[in-house]
């Protein structure tokens, strides 16, 4: 019976040690769930591929490809989360990690990612994943936001087409908007069914800043002179000039291509990745080109929340887990996420690969702005969704359509705006 009881007993053991080696993995090897939100074909296709060849080079150490969606993500990950079961590898955005990082679901990547990728990345860019003394998230992929135009609108009305170098000055652009406008057409259609992020991340051009933490690390909210340089434009071109087609304001991005493709806006302001549903979807004979957004006080500047990288604190395999995402980010894979995506790398060495630099659907305007992304104003403000949502959202709506003034937006966004924040920062 004692022999029997050691047999088993060595047998227990020898199959547990066969079972430890990782998440759902077997003979000693590990398996690290990946979840990915790519959700264009060639972006899908490029994250398949360098999971397979890391696989094919990890033997040991394999990766699950999980795919998510944009749509759901944030709920998503939560319930994740406290049920125990999130991915190890999690892809999101930047401007939705503050409560994850602070909450305690996301590992602080600090030490856990080599000299090459820090280095490789601008501090510009880590900032928008950083939050108290930890980095929560790699940005990889970022998007500015720029304006499509139908160039043979623009060269017909004989105005001056702005480079990087030579940008339009938002009073300039309001007054080109004008001179392309008459005849039930529109100079520009401003696709602002969300218009908080576009306004405020437009408003760093001029020098907006809106959220303002003091010494005691609290932050309130100012909406002052340089903060209304872009919202003013919009609203004066909607409302004064009729340079702006109104019916578009509550319109998501796409709902616009139709319309300008049909010739009634000369111009669509659009996030940099669009560019692919235009190039695929472009009529025959139909000419357009990527402008940089105006410029203001700040030059073109412009705030952005990149697409980033983050590794479970559940996760028992952080240390392999960044190893995969180390392996995604080298300069050649990323340019191939980049491309895919069709946006912009964070990495300076991605950025200086020639393919992002073409004038072929305006890979080289893109790559010009890149030097000029910030970190979105509210990137780590507490409180901020319920602001955007219950405060912001409505009071830009509002003013954008001529419903209020510029003194009752004024209002909500600081004193409504500062009672929202005031409750996350007792």
């Amino acid at each position: 019976m004692r022999a029997r009881m050691i047999c088993l007993l060595v047998l227990t053991l020898l199959l547990a040690g066969c079972t430890s080696g990782g998440s759902g993995g077997a003979h000693g090897h590990i398996t690290l769930r990946f979840q990915s939100l790519a959700w264009q074909q060639d972006s899908v296709k490029a994250n398949k591929e360098l999971v397979k060849e890391w696989n094919a080079s990890h033997p040991d150490v394999k990766v699950e490809y999980v795919q998510g969606s944009w749509d759901s993500v944030h709920d998503q990950l939560l319930t994740s989360f406290e049920g125990g079961e999130a991915p190890d590898i999690i892809h999101d955005a930047s401007d939705d990690l503050a409560d994850f990082a602070y909450g305690g679901y996301l590992a602080d990547l600090t030490d856990l990612l080599p000299a090459r990728l820090k280095s490789d990345i601008p501090q510009r860019s880590w900032q928008t994943a950083t939050f108290g003394d930890g980095i929560y998230g790699v940005p990889f992929l970022q998007e500015p936001r720029v304006l499509i135009a139908n160039s043979t609108w623009l060269k017909k009305a004989g105005v001056r087409i702005p480079t990087p170098q030579r940008p339009w000055s938002w009073p300039e652009f309001r007054q080109v908007t004008k001179r392309l406008s008459g005849k039930g057409k529109y100079g520009v259609a401003w696709p602002l069914k969300e218009p908080v992020s576009a306004t405020l991340n437009l408003a760093l051009s001029a020098g907006g800043e809106l959220f303002h933490r003091g010494a005691d690390g609290k932050v309130t909210i100012r909406f002052g002179a340089a903060d209304q340089v872009v919202p003013r434009t919009i609203h004066d071109q909607a409302n004064t000039d009729h340079s702006a087609s109104p019916t578009t304001l509550g319109s998501g991005g796409s709902d616009t291509l139709p319309g300008f493709f049909a010739g009634k806006y000369a111009m669509v302001p659009l996030g940099f990745s669009y560019r692919q549903q235009i190039a695929q979807q472009a009529p025959k004979g139909f000419h357009w080109q990527v402008l940089t957004a105006p410029a203001g006080a700040d030059g073109l500047t412009q705030g952005v929340s990149p697409q980033t990288l983050s590794v479970a604190e559940d996760s028992p395999h952080k240390k392999e887990a960044a190893a995969f995402v180390d392996f995604l980010l080298r300069p050649r894979n990323m340019v191939r996420l980049a491309l895919g995506d069709w946006m912009l790398p964070t990495g300076t060495s991605a950025l200086g690969d020639p393919a992002l630099h073409t004038t072929e659907n305006g890979w080289a305007t893109g790559t010009a702005l890149a030097a000029h992304l910030r970190s979105a104003p509210a990137q780590s403000v507490r409180g901020y969704p319920e602001w955007k949502d219950k405060v912001a959202t409505p009071a830009l709506q509002e003013y954008y359509s001529g419903a209020i003034g510029l003194g009752e937006l004024r209002r909500r966004l600081e004193k409504d705006g500062n009672l929202v924040l005031a409750r996350y920062q007792r």
